[in-house]
């Protein structure tokens, strides 16, 4: 085979280094291309990021004047109605020894039933106004609480009972309002209509969620026959704070479950 003439390699030389020129020329500006994308992507990351926390700052902005107003709305009420419902009772306890009329002392008892109610109630709103509480452990101790001082004065043995309660975990004060509502139903329920003698309170925590059972030892009843809104109200809250419900009823008691997702 004959070599090919000295004019012809150089053309094959020319085009050969064209070619290779043009694949680095290409290489080049996918290269600054990919680069210019990468600058872009991280602008518009740091962008978002910047947003975000924005967006955080403001959210905890708002949180910390929600709380401000919360304590404000507590310390007004501790200081305020509080002092106003004590006054109230001084009052009615003044009148109560000076008064001789039998039906004027019952009305003055009732007067003085009222205003305890009216304490208890106040004492309740400062708690769910606290954010302080808003933890498993304090709700739980205050259902304690509540719960030994609701039958105290009735026949009902209050059992309490909790497993694996992390007292640090966060619960919102919607679903510990929720939750406390619950209980104060249940406890009247059963004051009220199951003639037990016996009642047990229990908590569980397991993982993000707890659980929260109420059972007593009374004469039960068919829960399609029940009327009232008490069932209906419980089963409610739990819808709305996306929550499970059951209850269970025989002659031999009644068992209630509520399990919210903390």
């Amino acid at each position: 085979m004959k070599s090919l003439p000295p004019e012809i390699k150089l053309t094959y030389i020319i085009a050969i280094l064209l070619i290779m020129l043009l694949v680095i020329f290409v290489i080049l500006i996918v290269i600054t291309y990919n680069r210019k994308q990468l600058l872009y992507l991280k602008e518009q990351q740091l962008k978002e990021s910047e947003y975000q926390n924005q967006l955080l700052q403001k959210e905890l902005e708002k949180q910390k004047s929600i709380e401000k107003e919360r304590q404000r709305i507590s310390h007004d009420m501790h200081d305020d109605l509080g002092a106003g419902i004590s006054a109230l009772k001084l009052q009615a306890e003044f009148l109560k020894q000076k008064a001789e009329d039998e039906d004027l002392i019952n009305d003055i008892n009732e007067l003085l039933k009222t205003s305890e109610e009216m304490n208890i109630s106040m004492r309740e709103m400062l708690w769910s106004l606290n954010s302080g509480n808003d933890t498993v452990g304090s709700f739980v101790e205050y259902a304690k609480i509540y719960a030994e001082g609701f039958l105290k004065k009735t026949q009902i043995v209050l059992t309490f009972d909790k497993d694996q309660i992390t007292s640090e975990t966060p619960i919102s004060t919607d679903l510990r309002r929720s939750m406390f509502l619950c209980i104060k139903e249940a406890l009247n329920n059963a004051y009220k209509y199951s003639g037990a003698d016996q009642l047990k309170l229990s908590f569980t925590q397991e993982n993000k969620y707890l659980i929260m059972e109420i059972s007593d030892n009374g004469r039960g009843f068919k829960i399609e026959n029940a009327s009232g809104n008490g069932l209906r109200n419980m089963e409610r809250r739990m819808k709305e704070s996306c929550g499970k419900f059951e209850i269970s009823s025989t002659n031999e008691g009644t068992f209630i479950f509520f399990k919210i997702n903390l």
